[in-house]
């Protein structure tokens, strides 16, 4: 390769290192709405939920005033978390994850099921101190629904609520650690037949177990959207368990009567990089089916 040739290589190289990274800093600080709409006999009365997860202490504008605009625009009936809104930092700061769902409770219910960021503020208080109760007290005062393994009735609406908190166990690094099938429901109860069951779990790594239990519509982030996604192939390029191209890395999945709805987040921690991936807020509508 002669010099001439080796500068246009150069050149060209360059040139899509600057695109990516304009692009990586454009997805990095934007998000997308993306609407679902789902229907079942035993919903009694439509509702909208907006679904929210991994905001990680991000702002999207002042006061997140971006995101609480897009939220008003669709104008949901209650907010859902999926957990890690904030990020598990000694010392960090609580007042981001704070401040913004003190404004969402304000005119919004608010039913929050934890992540594993909030989950281990509370296993270890030697690295934390008392980030935890701090957080817990201030969610509490501002009347959010907390979801711990247990559940919320909405009768109105015929509809059950359930937010998990599973072990750290199955957040491990390199792959999924197996699952008593029995672990779900000593954690749980069994899922109501009367009621529409939703379940809160954070992780989705563990669909097929939601779905075994007989969760009707998962709930699930934690896993970015796999942080970078391949252009026109849409897959994934790697999960916080730091496995590569994970099957569960965004969107909307089924296993038999169940679905799981993935939330690609809307915040980032450690590594700092969305890529074809920006953030974005679950719209979902559920109905009754006037057809049975």
């Amino acid at each position: 390769m002669g010099a001439k040739e080796l500068d246009v290589v150069i050149t060209v190289i360059a040139v899509i290192l600057v695109i990516m990274l304009w692009i990586m800093l454009y997805d990095s600080n934007r998000f997308v709405v993306r609407h679902y709409p789902l229907r079942d006999q035993r919903i009694k009365k439509s509702v909208k939920a907006v679904v929210l997860a991994d905001l990680h202490n991000k702002r999207y504008g002042k006061e997140n005033e971006r995101l609480l605009q897009a939220i008003d625009e669709i104008g949901p009936d209650m907010i859902l978390i999926a957990g890690d809104m904030l990020t598990a930092k000694p010392k960090a700061t609580l007042d981001v994850a704070v401040g913004f769902l003190t404004e969402l409770a304000k005119k919004y219910p608010v039913y929050y099921g934890n992540g594993n960021h909030e989950h281990r503020l509370k296993l270890y208080p030697e690295n934390y101190g008392d980030m935890a109760g701090r957080y817990e007290e201030a969610l509490t005062k501002i009347g959010i629904h907390r979801l711990v393994n247990e559940h919320k009735d909405l009768p109105e609406y015929g509809i059950r609520i359930y937010g998990s908190e599973i072990d750290r166990l199955y957040y491990k690094r390199f792959g999924i650690q197996p699952m008593d099938p029995e672990y779900l429901p000593g954690i749980l109860g069994q899922p109501s037949e009367e009621y529409f069951n939703i379940l809160i779990a954070h992780d989705p790594d563990y669909f097929p177990k939601y779905a075994d239990w007989g969760a009707d519509l998962v709930l699930s982030g934690h896993v970015h959207g796999g942080m970078v996604r391949v252009p026109f192939w849409g897959k994934g390029v790697v999960s916080p368990n730091v496995r590569l191209f994970p099957k569960y890395d965004g969107g909307e999945f089924t296993i038999g009567k169940s679905r799981m709805l993935l939330s690609r987040g809307l915040g980032m921690h450690t590594i700092p990089i969305r890529l074809f991936n920006p953030g974005e807020i679950l719209e979902v509508e559920l109905m009754p089916d006037e057809g049975k």
